[in-house]
């Protein structure tokens, strides 16, 4: 649903199968921004967001942080979604984000 709805809007998506994969895709090419569910298989999201904050050109990379169990505020970041999403809330999320130039995880 993420990549169809992001897709439609114009945007051009690359997805990932799991976390691994996903910092496999990060370091041979930098994204404008991340949409990361925290649930993922053998890596958590938690783990991951982590792992993009621990290097100097991934940290500053916009999220969008998609969560159902963990509150939002617990998580220090400018753009959350918590489950469900529809297709409308996910493309507007990303586009504000990407227009306001919503801090990386180094600020």
């Amino acid at each position: 649903m993420y990549r169809t709805a992001l897709t439609l809007a114009g945007l051009e998506v690359h997805d990932a199968g799991d976390g691994l994969d996903a910092l496999r895709q990060i370091d041979q090419t930098t994204p404008e921004i991340i949409v990361l569910d925290l649930v993922l298989p053998d890596i958590s999201g938690l783990d991951l967001r982590q792992e993009i904050a621990a290097h100097a050109h991934t940290r500053d990379i916009p999220l969008v942080i998609v969560t159902d169990g963990l509150d939002p505020g617990m998580l220090n970041a400018p753009c959350v979604l918590r489950r469900p999403v529809s297709p409308e809330q996910l493309v507007s999320t990303v586009l504000s984000c990407l227009s306001s130039g919503a801090p990386g995880l180094s600020s």
